[in-house]
């Protein structure tokens, strides 16, 4: 009981360690001298650091100090002041400049960092701390043990409590490194892993030795589950895209027999139509409406795709059904020609589009897994967009006749289908798909004139692969792919995954020509 009260006694002292008032010997300790002589001094003056002292660290981070032999100065607006009085001065002819090394940068942003665990806002502690646990100091503890006692967020505690045992690591104390090994394998953090191999090669103890590569193993075990759940979100969310790359393909080419090759370049147009959208709300709407120009560019990303489809189906693809060797030869023209009209009007440079506020940062499963908000809208985006489609498709007068006639043009015409409207109607509307696939490619990466040249490959080969003219094939095609390709690009390389994939939809396609869904009826088992 006896000991209780002591570490308690221990503990209401470090909460109350008195902000000492900076002395002209500290600052030339600090300015000056061997580097870790520097930094043993800094360290010693943050503890407990009082106004003055936070603003001689700013300025020595700022290389806003002079020294001579026995005074030293801080520089402000090309004025020598006192860092102790606070007083002008007149700087000596042979006043130097501190130079401040890479260690000693680090050991200031450090310092910096904690002096900033007494704020009251939860973010900025939370940043000290993590500062702190990649730059850890047993010099610090006093000021860590502080931090901790005062802290009444959960999130925070919890880092800086790692922030303690990371500092405890180097300790001298054998008992002190062997706790902090050992506290460290619960943090289940990469970070983590990092300090615990840097000590690993210093460690002379076998004991601590032992409870570090326990530790390493343990990290490493909850890791690979990290490791797993990255892999698959990003097999996801590469699917996601090439679903709707594809999934204007699917009509085009899949209902319709056009091997479009402009298909990439309708992509694009719908990229630029939203970069058009964000400088509109940046020029004519107020900052804080800044965030809907997304939800407006998606339509008009449709739109505008849909109505360059619609043109290039009444004035070129309609000449070509059934010859698609010539639309093939055609619409790769076409595509060229989009690419140098786009060249013309917005330059041949790459243009951002920025992500909305509520598209930004991410949500953090595990230490190692963070998932980015714009790719789990753009999942979201995808599924909408397949159901949307599903819908139109399959239960709409518009579907109805598109399935018509692309099953039996004759037949459809006979019952009074306008056959060449449904023609333009379905092509448009897979361009329109294609225009909603650049909208969400906006969103992960530049924009270009070269966008779609970089899917349209991808894209014919999830159609063919999930079967011509079936939408769920099409989902099962992009989505296996894009969740094969990430696994295999964990352990080969994309370069080396690109290959793999090609090979393996090569010997799909050899195995099961028809696709993974075969179209039902007479014609497909004639």
């Amino acid at each position: 009981m006896r000991l209780i009260y002591l570490c308690a006694a221990a503990l209401l002292l470090l909460t109350n360690i008195p902000a000492h008032a900076l002395t002209t010997d500290e600052a030339k300790a600090i300015a000056s001298g061997e580097s870790e002589a520097r930094i043993a001094a800094l360290n010693k003056a943050v503890v407990s650091a009082d106004e003055k002292t936070a603003a001689f660290i700013q300025a020595m981070s700022d290389d806003a100090v002079k020294f001579t032999a026995d005074k030293v100065f801080v520089i402000k607006d090309d004025k020598a002041f006192d860092p102790v009085t606070g007083l002008e001065q007149k700087l000596p002819d042979d006043a130097e400049d501190v130079v401040n090394n890479n260690m000693m940068r680090g050991a200031l942003d450090a310092a910096q960092a904690a002096l900033k665990l007494t704020s009251k806002d939860d973010a900025v502690r939370a940043e000290a701390a993590q500062a702190l646990f990649k730059e850890p100091d047993e010099s610090r503890l006093p000021l860590v043990e502080k931090a901790l006692a005062a802290e009444t967020n959960p999130k925070i505690k919890a880092q800086l409590e790692l922030v303690r045992a990371a500092s405890m690591l180097s300790s001298a104390d054998k008992g002190k490194r062997l706790v902090a090994a050992k506290d460290l394998g619960e943090s289940r953090s990469p970070d983590t892993k990092l300090l615990l191999n840097q000590r690993l090669a210093e460690e002379t103890e076998a004991d601590v030795k032992a409870a570090i590569v326990s530790s390493i193993s343990s990290i490493d075990g909850s890791l690979v589950w990290g490791d797993r759940i990255n892999a698959i979100f990003s097999g996801i969310s590469l699917g996601s895209v090439l679903l709707l790359a594809a999934l204007g393909l699917a009509i085009t080419y899949g209902l319709m027999g056009v091997i479009n090759m402009a298909h990439g370049e309708l992509m694009m147009i719908g990229a630029y139509a939203t970069y058009v959208m964000q400088g509109i709300f940046q020029r004519y709407f107020p900052e804080s409406a800044f965030g809907w120009y997304l939800v407006a560019a998606i339509p008009v990303a449709f739109l505008a795709s849909a109505l360059v489809g619609a043109v290039l189906e009444r004035g070129v693809i309609r000449f070509l059904y059934g010859r698609p060797l010539e639309t093939l030869l055609a619409t790769w023209g076409i595509s060229l020609m989009l690419q140098q009209l786009v060249r013309s009007i917005f330059g041949a440079q790459n243009v951002g589009v920025e992500n909305p506020a509520w598209m930004s940062g991410g949500f953090t499963m595990l230490s190692n897994v963070t998932l980015p908000w714009n790719r789990i809208c753009i999942i979201i985006f995808a599924g909408l967009v397949l159901l949307a489609m599903g819908w139109l498709i399959g239960r709409t007068r518009l579907g109805l006749f598109v399935r018509g006639v692309t099953q039996n043009r004759p037949i459809a015409s006979c019952m009074g289908v306008n056959t060449a409207r449904i023609d333009t109607y379905a092509f448009a509307l897979g361009s329109g798909i294609a225009g909603l696939a650049g909208c969400a490619l906006s969103q992960i990466g530049n924009v270009g004139p070269d966008l779609g040249q970089s899917y349209i490959v991808d894209s014919f080969m999830v159609v063919v692969m999930g079967g011509v003219g079936q939408l769920a094939g099409t989902v099962y095609a992009a989505m296996g792919l894009g969740i094969l390709n990430k696994f295999i690009e964990g352990w080969a390389g994309a370069v080396l995954a690109k290959i793999a994939v090609l090979v393996f939809i090569i010997i799909f396609i050899q195995k099961r020509p028809q696709g993974i869904f075969a179209v039902k009826g007479r014609s497909a088992e004639a």
